[in-house]
């Protein structure tokens, strides 16, 4: 690259790809998607999801790409407005046309309405709220697991078990037929299992997210293996000529992102000094 006096400052991706997808973020900015997960990647992982706020680096970096390029999206599975909460998003000067898409693209948050758009809740969902605290009792599941309620979605974790990996191995086949029974899929995560509506995932969400924007190139950048599937976006839309750049946040919990990654940064601090640094490269 080297056109950009301040590129030095940006960590160079590893594939022929992700430096494409740099160059072309860098050559048009306001043609360009920023499109981020937040739990992993604009905010660190903690033991009570309740209690996860963006990193302190994260909205100053957004605010500042922001006005840069085309358009900045957050897509996670919370819902939108618990996103808008816990990332600080709302009222900040930059981040007047960011956009929250929350349950994978089923509810969306624009900060320019401050309004949240979301459909009927999937009956599957109701009735697997309701039958989910007595199964995870009747296995003998209950002890060291929780549910988190998403409105959409629920998510059993196995974090605070004695052994989340065996519990979290042991949970995936009985919530997968609890699931398939009310219509729903099961997405595995870090210590997590949501069990949610199919049809649902960050590739669609990101997919539909492009072609509205009209994008001529984009940036991605998760931490889990719900980020698979915007991953694979990514990919299918490079196919077909669209420069885009992966960035992982980095886990060794998660070996099949950071395989797949253009670049792998060590967690949301580094996300947030990257974004920071592609603002400052964009306006020089």
């Amino acid at each position: 690259m080297g056109s950009h006096p301040h590129d030095r400052d940006l960590p160079m991706p590893v594939t022929a790809a992700g430096r494409e997808g740099l160059e072309a973020l860098l050559r048009a900015p306001r043609r360009s998607v920023i499109a981020l997960d937040f739990d992993g990647t604009l905010a660190e992982i903690v033991p009570d999801p309740d209690q996860a706020r963006a990193h302190p680096g994260a909205v100053p970096a957004l605010s500042a790409l922001a006005p840069e390029v085309a358009s900045v999206a957050v897509i996670t599975g919370r819902p939108a407005g618990v996103a808008v909460r816990y990332g600080g998003f709302a009222g900040v000067p930059g981040l007047e046309h960011l956009v929250v898409l929350g349950h994978y693209g089923a509810e969306r948050w624009d900060a320019v309405t401050g309004i949240v758009h979301a459909p009927a809740e999937h009956p599957g969902v109701a009735a697997v709220r309701a039958e989910l605290p007595g199964f995870l009792e009747s296995i003998g599941a209950w002890r060291g697991t929780w549910i988190e309620e998403k409105g959409r979605a629920l998510a059993v974790h196995t974090r605070r078990a004695a052994d989340p990996a065996a519990a979290f191995a042991a949970l995936r086949e009985p919530l997968a037929e609890l699931a398939a029974r009310h219509g729903l899929m099961v997405e595995p995560g870090r210590a997590v299992l949501e069990l949610r509506p199919p049809g649902m995932d960050k590739g669609v969400a990101l997919t539909e997210f492009l072609a509205e924007t009209d994008a001529e190139a984009v940036l991605y950048a998760g931490d889990d293996l719900g980020d698979l599937a915007a991953y694979s976006a990514v990919e299918k839309r490079r196919a077909d000529g669209l420069p885009g750049l992966l960035l992982c946040s980095g886990s060794a919990e998660v070996p099949e992102l950071a395989a797949r990654a253009d670049l792998v940064l060590p967690g949301p601090a580094a996300i947030a000094t990257f974004l920071s640094a592609l603002a400052t490269a964009i306006r020089a």
